[in-house]
């Protein structure tokens, strides 16, 4: 378990640095997931800055329980975005089967995120 553990530490790190990476680098990709009536730019940013140090406090012994338990905090709180997207008529995410794939891997990175912080 404790090398799968580690694995895990190790993909979250590299997912969520790049993916904070990638809020800098084609904010618009993000803003069909952000509502209208919040600042889009200013939640991507934000929301990029968080994801990047999330995924580097993974790669340290010291930070990985709370890192673990942040990515859990944030995939719960995504987690009604990537809904609110299923909804709509044209998903930000592509298809409907695209958006019904991206809540149930939500899940899974919950999950994830939840064995990161407890057996780490």
């Amino acid at each position: 378990m404790e090398n799968f553990i580690l694995i895990l530490r190790i993909v979250f790190g590299l997912f969520f640095v790049y993916a904070g990476f990638m809020h800098f680098k084609k904010p618009k990709f993000f803003n069909g997931f952000i509502p209208d009536f919040l600042p889009k730019i200013t939640v991507n940013y934000v929301f990029g800055v968080i994801e990047i140090i999330l995924g580097l406090r993974l790669f340290f012994n010291q930070t990985t329980k709370t890192a673990g338990l942040g990515v859990f905090i944030l995939m719960i709180l995504f987690l009604p975005l990537h809904i609110w997207d299923l909804f709509k008529e044209k998903p930000a995410i592509g298809s409907k089967k695209k958006a019904i794939i991206r809540v149930f891997i939500q899940f899974i990175l919950m999950y994830s995120a939840y064995l990161i912080h407890t057996k780490s």
